[in-house]
């Protein structure tokens, strides 16, 4: 008959009994604020050292920008922000017709919280904040503004 087997074991005889097998370390953190993207060169293919400053494409300045106001970002040290600045090196030759390197930007800002599924991966939740009352406010007039605009259209049809 299915779903009929034998027994579990007693708890304290499982194999995997969910627990870290080596204590965590915790470590006191500073938290560092977002660096300004650096100065960016083009490529010389005679000499290196005469590389022309080349402009951040705008989505990458936008993207940048986005990791700021992001909630983890408070809880970012300058190595994190290392880090993730050599993401914006690769989202923006990306954003310049590099596709090749699309899955180690992908791998990259995963290990940052990019989506909702690595926030997952890592263990992170989001909390959002109740609506103010402004916003609620300002929600329900367009709410009904749209209804307005709806009664309308009906009645010139």
């Amino acid at each position: 008959m299915a779903g009929n087997g034998r027994p579990p074991k007693p708890a304290d005889q499982r194999a995997r009994r969910n627990q870290d097998l080596v204590p965590q370390r915790t470590l006191f953190a500073v938290a560092s604020s977002q660096p300004e993207l650096p100065t960016r060169y083009g490529k010389s293919s005679t000499d290196p050292e005469m590389a022309e400053p080349i402009d951040w494409p705008i989505a990458t300045r936008e993207w940048w920008a986005v990791w700021g106001r992001s909630p983890l970002a408070p809880s970012f040290t300058e190595l994190d922000w290392s880090e993730l600045l050599m993401a914006a090196f690769l989202h923006a030759e990306f954003m310049e017709g590099n596709y090749k390197i699309a899955g180690e930007l992908r791998l990259r800002v995963a290990k940052f919280g990019a989506t909702p599924e690595d926030r997952l991966r890592l263990r992170v939740t989001l909390a959002f904040a109740q609506n103010t009352e402004a916003q609620t406010e300002q929600r329900m007039q367009s709410i009904s503004a749209r209804d307005r605009l709806k009664g309308i259209k009906s009645a010139g049809a």
